[in-house]
């Protein structure tokens, strides 16, 4: 049962298992492992996302990120996921539960490595985490925000069964032409999910203790 809107959001697993994904925290021994995605990736990330106009970095630089990732899902501040195969040999990209868009909700968004692109791992692990958002952190409302040219990324919400609320202007951060772009709001309702794939999502989520929570 959802808690409400105004509801704090309770702390998300640290790790979810789904068909093909372990989605968990990140470490700082990842920094190797996410390396070689990213800067394999470049190409493919850049148009997207604004943080891979600061990449490549050294591995030492990739540490401290993610040491500051793991320090902000421990107090509860944001929580940003790895999204690695399900024996963590290789990155396959990354996710986060965001709370940037108030109380009682949560923002989804993601990324894939060049080489996996195209086999359906985004929108499996968005839909883990949606399910996780509205069953263990007891949230309302689930957005994701889409840049209007990324046809790819437009798919997964609308494939999920999200409503697609407005385009709302110069709300991204900018692109590689340094000016802001604008998104695409998508929004899921915990009362609207019965009937989607976030629903049925086959997932196994664990507690910083290794509890099972999901």
């Amino acid at each position: 049962m959802n808690a409400g809107y105004d509801a704090p959001v309770q702390t998300p697993p640290y790790r979810i298992l789904t068909e093909r994904l372990c989605i968990r925290c990140w470490a700082p021994t990842d920094a190797p492992l996410l390396q070689d995605a990213v800067e394999t990736s470049l190409a493919h990330l850049q148009p997207w996302m604004p943080w891979a106009h600061d990449e490549p970095r050294p591995c030492a630089a990739r540490v401290e990120l993610l040491r500051g990732f793991r320090g902000a899902f421990d107090l509860d501040r944001d929580y940003v996921y790895g999204l690695l195969d399900r024996d963590e040999r290789e990155v396959v990209g990354g996710s986060g539960l965001h709370t940037r868009v108030g109380e009682g909700a949560l923002e989804i968004g993601y990324w894939i490595r060049a080489s996996r692109v195209g086999k359906g791992l985004a929108t499996e692990a968005t839909a883990a985490l949606a399910r996780v958002a509205f069953a263990v952190c007891g949230v309302d409302r689930v957005e994701i925000h889409v840049d209007p040219a990324n046809e790819a990324s437009l798919r997964i919400p609308r494939r999920l069964g999200f409503a697609e609320e407005a385009t709302l202007r110069r709300r991204l951060p900018p692109g590689r032409a340094g000016a802001p772009r604008d998104a695409v709001v998508f929004t899921l309702f915990a009362g609207e999910a019965a009937g989607t794939q976030v629903a049925t999502a086959p997932l196994e989520a664990y507690d910083a203790a290794g509890a099972r929570v999901l």
